[in-house]
């Protein structure tokens, strides 16, 4: 099917590509954008309700198709994306462009795509004569902390309506994906203090408790590791722990201050999202304090929790399962790896389920791309939807 003859594929490019035109890196507001989308749905008499962060330089925006009442389909989608900087892009990052079957651009596949398609679709789901409201939710900071529909899902049941199932519309090439894993990050600080080299024991060496804290988070890797995956679904097959970053020290011979590194925790959906921190917070008051504390009685470790993700369960026989399969013509789901908003839905009781165009191995590189055949994919997934609840 080529892009001429097929108006509403047409419209998804364009709007895919005015939606990449904003830089809307988390670390920036999205307010442009959340104007962008509020004038669209305003042209065509959409109903919708902004709901802005603490802050009041981010924003979600919530639609409603069809009656408003409670018991309809949410589609779930982010506006942020993830940095630029210090990747090699061939062109314009924030300009889409196209190679053959291709469409690159920053947000392409996470997940301005999958915007553009529900924005595109609206026009087809006004026409349809729902019985039953599909819901759009346009969020923020999922690339950092997925808290932006947060706030929304607090008013859901009490001024906005309750929808019945979710489907968040990241990467799968358009496979229903019912299983991911959660993930935290934290920042561990060891605090020392400073000596000549040439005499520890007038000191605390913050580098050296930090690599203990370091090498026993991958003594728990290996052991997770171990304990595999029991579902067989997840690709790697067990929890994961990750070092980042570590920084500390002044000089060569000066024992260091201070020391502080970052890590995560990716568990699968039956491993306890603390299960890392308990652990690490039990060696280091057991086996690394004591021994910094030997000649520095004020020595400390501080772990600070950053982000705190919840993974998402499988819920065989769910209404958000049984409808994508559907509407995918599909028998099966998948597990993906990665942290998406949808264990916060799950977590208020909304069953949930990922389904949405691109791959996720094209997400956060440069030239970052979407194929047409996903956005074509996901068109036909929105128009079975229509039909479905009319």
């Amino acid at each position: 099917m080529s892009v001429a003859h097929d108006e509403r594929l047409s419209r998804t490019i364009d709007l895919m590509a005015r939606l990449i035109a904003f830089d809307t890196e988390s670390s920036k507001s999205n307010l442009l954008i959340v104007a962008f989308i509020e004038d669209y749905l305003r042209a065509r008499g959409v109903p919708y309700v902004t709901v802005p962060n603490a802050a009041g330089d981010k924003a979600a925006v919530f639609a409603t198709i069809g009656p408003m009442k409670d018991g309809g389909i949410l589609l779930s989608g982010h506006t942020d994306v993830v940095p630029v900087a210090g990747q090699s892009w061939t062109s314009d990052p924030f300009t889409v462009r196209r190679e053959g079957a291709r469409f690159f651009g920053r947000g392409t596949c996470d997940m301005k795509g999958f915007d553009a398609v529900c924005l595109a679709m609206v026009e087809d789901f006004q026409q349809a004569k729902l019985k039953t409201p599909i819901h759009i939710l346009l969020s923020y900071d999922e690339e950092t902390t997925c808290l932006g529909p947060v706030d929304t899902i607090a008013r859901f049941g009490r001024d906005l309506p309750q929808p019945r199932a979710v489907i968040v519309g990241e990467p799968t090439q358009m496979q229903v994906a019912d299983a991911h894993k959660s993930i935290a990050t934290f920042i561990t600080t060891v605090h020392g203090h400073e000596a000549h080299s040439a005499k520890p024991h007038l000191g605390a060496n913050a580098i050296e408790g930090a690599a203990a804290l370091v090498t026993e988070l991958y003594r728990l890797a290996d052991e997770l590791a171990g304990e595999g995956d029991p579902s067989g679904r997840f690709d790697p097959p067990f929890s994961s722990i990750s070092v980042g970053t570590i920084h500390g020290g002044t000089a060569r011979n000066i024992l260091a201050k201070q020391c502080t590194f970052q890590w995560e925790f990716r568990g699968l959906p039956n491993v306890a999202q603390n299960r890392a921190l308990r652990q690490l917070e039990d060696y280091a008051a057991s086996t690394v304090l004591p021994r910094l504390q030997r000649y520095a009685p004020h020595a400390r470790i501080e772990t600070v929790t950053e982000v705190e993700v919840p993974g998402l369960d499988s819920e065989p026989g769910s209404l958000a399962e049984t409808l994508a399969l559907k509407l995918t013509k599909s028998n099966r789901t998948i597990a993906v790896p990665y942290a998406t908003e949808a264990g916060r839905f799950q977590t208020a009781g909304i069953p949930t389920v990922v389904c949405g165009p691109g791959s996720i191995d094209q997400a956060h590189q440069p030239d970052e791309f979407i194929e047409i055949a996903e956005l074509q994919a996901c068109i036909a997934f929105m128009r079975a939807l229509a039909v479905e609840l009319s």
